[in-house]
């Protein structure tokens, strides 16, 4: 295969880098607790003997695949298996119900699914009922009663030997950009999921975007933790595809930290919430020390954010202040630094809006996050900040191949050939979204300054309108109130009241650590949840907060609710979003409350 044109489909992509980098690093996961290298080559073998089985079952180019699993080094061999048949991927987030599942498997048609293990594998077959097109299941990991529709993916793979390699080769070159690659399912947070279509033409014009975006070689390391079901991890899953840096697979999100530092990669991309936490930890640690630690932090941040401001207007950094910010990063920020690898030149984030106070702060301590915006429907990024030009608070300027604007009501819209091509099986829903002459409705609300940053003001159908009449966005305000330690979430609320109110969930290792200090006794967390000093904690931190907002945006009342937000009691998205109807139907009792006079 020729390697001096252009890849016409994502397979063709993994292969060219393949047979440029051969036997150097492709992947690394955790095997028997320690990690274990698979090669370009050994990584094409395996996706070979993948494809094959599945085209001995009886797949072929069209059909429907569903992987349902977290993120590890088999959904992306199964992704590129299922790809190069010209079949089309259907993700499946691993924390979705047995109904969530069976709904898309049912609605996107899926013969087939891959299942990550026994625990998946149950939820499935619970739904078998509710399937009848759905052939066969295929057993990632583990072992499970044998049944006449369970596979394992080791005896697929065997499976392959009877395949037609041939066959196989062929079909690859006949894979063309228009082919659809795969229904990517909306989280749902409000409604049932609904499936983007997505083609390989899509992902290769984000490819080309990401080329430009973010820098890296073919000799670095990356770490991965997102959900692969997610847009945003897949994209870069295709980008280390096409760019050939060494792709690592975190264990769990729970052991991330260390996984970070074993691996010690050179970037990676998160959602706003895992920054929230580490830096929510960092203050945890600060609070918890001496007077005198506390006084070099706050001269450490200080320092940080001056040299940081410099960096931001393209200014001078005299030899003072460079000795200072030296002395800073020895004392302060090289411990932060050194608990994500030591050699992170720069990271990503998306999904959800960065706190600016975050970003911020990263900055001042030598980290860069890169703050980008976009939508399953929009294949990932239509805008990023980058190393070289960037504003925090915003999410960058718009990437080369798409156009922008702001319509008369705020709405973004975008066009270029990153944009889905509509929702499956639902032209309705397409219709309402999507313009004849193709210009997509995001449906976020935003404004561009004069050098074309983007700044995302909000959600259009989460904005506030009180009974005053005010139009407020909620999230800046739930940004402002996480900035509390104390704090872990918060949703403001207010839609056709007379004021704003806030639901607030606690940073419990933070809440108990000072009740412990400030010798309030009690029996359990949920008891603390209670405590009117606990109350008063939180009262006189948002009406410091308050100061900061306009008189109608501050929060009048707020109620604190006895755990924090999960996706297994239904909260959060996957990618730790806050799912607002859900969240208000769930606590209603509560709301109406703070709004008793």
């Amino acid at each position: 295969m020729a390697t001096d044109t252009k890849s016409q489909n994502l397979f063709q992509d993994f292969l060219k880098t393949s047979r440029r980098l051969k036997n150097r690093p492709c992947f690394q996961h955790k095997k028997n607790g320690k990690w274990s290298t698979v090669t370009w080559l050994d990584a094409e073998e395996a996706i070979k003997k993948i494809a094959l089985g599945l085209q001995v079952l009886g797949v072929k180019k069209g059909d429907m695949v569903a992987l349902f699993a977290s993120t590890r080094m088999e959904w992306t061999l199964c992704d590129l298996a299922i790809l190069s048949l010209g079949a089309v991927t259907v993700p499946i987030y691993h924390s979705n119900t047995s109904d969530q599942a069976a709904y898309i498997i049912q609605n996107s048609g899926s013969r087939f699914v891959f299942v990550e293990n026994k625990n998946l594998h149950q939820k499935i077959q619970s739904e078998i009922p509710n399937l009848p097109q759905l052939e066969k299941i295929i057993l990632m990991s583990g072992s499970v009663d044998p049944d006449e529709i369970t596979f394992s993916l080791e005896q697929l793979q065997k499976l392959g030997s009877q395949g037609h390699e041939e066959d196989w080769k062929k079909g690859i070159e006949n894979i063309a950009p228009t082919q659809i690659a795969t229904l990517v399912y909306t989280s749902g947070t409000t409604g049932p999921p609904k499936g983007a279509v997505l083609t390989h033409g899509n992902f290769l014009s984000e490819l080309d975007a990401c080329l430009q975006l973010f820098e890296i070689t073919d000799h670095e390391i990356s770490i991965v933790f997102l959900p692969l079901a997610h847009i945003f991890a897949r994209v870069m899953q295709f980008f280390h595809l096409r760019v050939g840096f060494t792709q690592a697979y975190a264990e769990s999100i729970d052991k991330l930290v260390d996984n970070i530092g074993e691996i010690k990669p050179h970037f990676f991309v998160a959602v706003p919430r895992i920054f929230e936490k580490v830096h929510e930890r960092v203050l945890q640690q600060v609070e918890a020390g001496s007077p005198l630690k506390k006084a070099i932090f706050t001269w450490a941040t200080a320092v940080g954010r001056e040299i940081s401001l410099k960096k931001q207007n393209k200014k001078w950094i005299g030899p003072v202040l460079q000795a200072q910010g030296l002395l800073a990063s020895q004392l302060v920020f090289g411990k932060l630094r050194k608990r994500l690898g030591g050699r992170v030149r720069y990271t990503v984030s998306g999904g959800a809006p960065l706190a600016k106070d975050i970003a911020e702060f990263f900055h001042a301590a030598g980290i860069m996050i890169m703050e980008g915006y976009g939508l399953t429907e929009t294949t990932a990024a239509i805008n990023c900040n980058t190393l070289y030009d960037y504003k925090f608070g915003t999410v960058g300027q718009k990437i080369k191949s798409v156009e922008e604007k702001i319509a008369p009501d705020g709405e973004i819209m975008v066009r270029g050939p990153v944009v889905f091509q509509g929702y499956y099986k639902d032209a309705e829903a397409t219709k309402q979204v999507l313009s004849e002459d193709k210009w997509f409705k995001t449906g976020d609300i935003g404004e561009f300054d004069e050098e074309g940053f983007l700044k995302i003001t909000d959600r259009k159908k989460d904005i506030i309108v009180t009974a005053g009449g005010k139009n407020i966005a909620p999230q800046n305000i739930e940004s402002i109130l996480k900035q509390v330690p104390f704090i872990s979430q918060a949703v403001v609320l207010g839609d056709r009241r007379k004021y704003l109110t806030s639901l607030i969930t606690l940073s419990r290792e933070s809440v108990e650590d000072y009740a412990r200090k400030a010798s309030i006794h009690f029996g359990d967390y949920k008891e603390l949840t209670h405590h009117p000093k606990i109350y008063e904690l939180i009262k006189k931190a948002i009406e410091e907060k308050n100061k900061t907002l306009a008189s109608y945006e501050s929060i009048k009342r707020f109620a604190i609710l006895e755990n924090d937000f999960s996706q297994e009691t239904g909260e959060l998205t996957p990618t730790l979003k806050v799912k607002r109807k859900f969240v208000g139907e769930k606590y209603r009792d509560v709301i109406d409350q703070l709004y008793q006079e």
